[in-house]
């Protein structure tokens, strides 16, 4: 089976390289005749076509945005849909707190049939938002009891497919109603972030944004790095800025950035 990703600050890429580890690690135990589990970022130059179509099963890993699919990861699957027709599919999603029908929208991009899901899963994960007051990074100790917490549930969630056991996280009407309200929400705030990327004086050029940002967004103009309206809110530039000189939405600096993963 192959496992893809996209994960802006480390978070989804601990969560699908971990299932990877699992599942392989069950094939050498068991001897199963069963193909490792291959795990890629989709920000890899390599051959998706290819790779997808050599797959029966697909997984796709991702932060969830107020239960809404990440651009970079809806205009993947976009450009690669007639290969993902009728292949089985495992939904992991990354949140905070809860973002009701965060797996199940990612269904939203195939007409009905199209493919089948064999397993949808939400899995809690530190926060990377570093510039609401209302949303605080966690310390260490509270940073390992999540992945703690998503390691055990990692292997329940493994046994269940390895058993054909089919869970569904998000899909029921209860969750599909919380997401919708925050469905529409998202849908304004990412529309804003195409335009809200701040770039502050303290930028020394180092052009790291330049180079780390998967939607491309920057580049070294004039002394420093402008962003040019096309950001997927992944938050990588602004926990990884040495200068802490980036900010989305608010036009307060950043005091303290992600990056335990």
């Amino acid at each position: 089976m192959l496992m893809l990703y996209f994960s802006g600050t480390g978070n989804s890429k601990y969560i699908a390289e971990l299932f990877c580890n699992v599942m392989n690690t069950h094939f050498s135990q068991t001897a199963s005749a069963g193909l490792p589990a291959q795990c890629c970022s989709i920000e890899e130059k390599i051959d998706f076509k290819q790779l997808i179509s050599s797959h029966e099963t697909i997984g796709f890993c991702y932060p969830i945005y107020g239960s809404r699919v990440p651009r970079i990861m809806r205009e993947f699957v976009g450009r690669h849909l007639e290969y993902l027709k009728d292949k089985k599919v495992i939904i992991f999603c990354t949140q905070w707190i809860f973002s009701g029908d965060g797996a199940r929208v990612f269904t939203d991009m195939f007409s009905h049939n199209f493919i089948k899901v064999i397993y949808a899963e939400h899995f809690l994960m530190p926060n990377n938002v570093n510039n609401l007051f209302i949303l605080p990074l966690e310390n260490e100790k509270k940073i390992k009891k999540y992945l703690t917490n998503a390691e055990r549930k990692m292997q329940i969630v493994c046994n269940n497919i390895i058993n054909g056991i089919i869970k569904k996280r998000g899909f029921n009407v209860f969750s599909r109603f919380l997401g919708l309200f925050q469905g529409v929400f998202m849908s304004i705030w990412e529309k804003k972030a195409l335009d809200l990327v701040k770039v502050y004086d303290d930028c020394n050029q180092c052009g790291l944004c330049v180079s780390i940002c998967p939607m491309r967004n920057f580049e070294n103009r004039n002394g420093k790095s402008i962003a040019k309206g096309n950001c997927t809110i992944c938050y990588r530039c602004i926990n990884k800025c040495p200068q802490k000189a980036i900010a989305v939405f608010l036009k307060a600096k950043v005091k303290k950035q992600y990056k335990r993963l």
